[in-house]
């Protein structure tokens, strides 16, 4: 339970605060800017904890394979999942977390669920965005589903391997009629969950194997790819390559350079997340 520290003989209490709003109103998108604004410690949003540009722990509603695991996760009805929510909030000892909801009661269940504090301050989108943003705003999300998720790209991947992503940059500006707008520059992720626009999906190791040889032919030094294989992870798939090459080739920038490019081939075609990839060269031969 999370209620006061003792710092310095001084008590330091945890204030919650929600931000309430229907689905696909922007929420998310103005998430960093309100934390900005109240000097927000952490943000609880979809599942995830995140904390300026890092994701902390969590898991994203986004992946789950159907609309009732997304609203489980958010609520984290997954022991599991709360504890590991509850550990890190608890090592970074923050003063103010906000936390996102599509109701009141929604954000009331998910501070139970963690253990925290109930929200002393509720707030709603029209508080902070105008009838015409969040008009906009519904209307992309109705006809492209797409959802804002308050974190960079390089920080979202990873946590939804398989999912189209792509990154938002946002600039702020200052407008009389929102209260907490302001200049701000903040980099967030543009996500379509697999649940609501295509259903499950499965990409088989014959596609990633198609994607690596396309990949690898560009490379003149390479005279064949022996092998491939990919293991599937939570996160994203690792990768291990066993080539052919001609004698007299750097063999590192060689490496360097076929990684980047399976890397970028394969995470642009399927969205899937690289960890690693591993070359190896069994074969040396001498050019005729």
């Amino acid at each position: 339970m999370f209620a006061a520290r003792n710092i310095h003989e001084e008590e330091i209490f945890l204030e919650i605060i929600a931000l309430v709003g229907p689905s696909g109103t922007g929420k998310s998108h103005r998430a960093i800017l309100v934390s900005n604004e109240l000097n927000i410690d952490l943000i609880i949003d979809d599942g995830l904890l995140i904390k300026g540009s890092r994701i902390l722990a969590g898991i994203s509603s986004k992946r789950q394979e159907t609309k009732v695991g997304a609203i489980k996760t958010a609520l984290f009805t997954d022991k599991e999942h709360a504890k590991e929510v509850k550990e890190a909030i608890q090592r970074e000892e923050p003063n103010k977390i906000l936390i996102l909801g599509t109701s009141e009661g929604m954000v009331f269940k998910i501070a139970q669920s963690l253990g925290l504090p109930q929200p002393k301050k509720i707030m709603f989108i029209s508080d902070i965005a105008t009838k015409e943003e969040i008009e906009r705003a519904s209307a992309i999300r109705k006809k492209y589903n797409k959802h804002v998720i308050p974190a960079p790209t390089v920080e979202v991947k990873p946590k939804l391997s398989g999912i189209l992503s792509a990154p938002l940059q946002t600039i702020f500006s200052s407008k009389t009629n929102s209260r907490y707008s302001s200049h701000l520059k903040v980099e967030q992720t543009v996500v379509k969950p697999t649940f609501s626009f295509i259903g499950k999906f499965f990409i088989a190791n014959a596609v990633l194997q198609q994607i690596t040889e396309y990949s690898i032919k560009k490379f003149s030094e390479v005279e064949k790819l022996l092998k491939a294989n990919f293991i599937t992870t939570p996160n994203g798939v690792k990768i291990k390559v066993e080539l052919s090459v001609f004698y007299g080739e750097n063999l590192l920038k060689l490496g360097n350079k076929i990684q980047n490019e399976v890397k970028r081939n394969i995470e642009y075609m399927t969205a899937l997340h690289i960890e690693e990839i591993e070359i190896y060269y069994k074969r040396m031969l001498l050019t005729s």
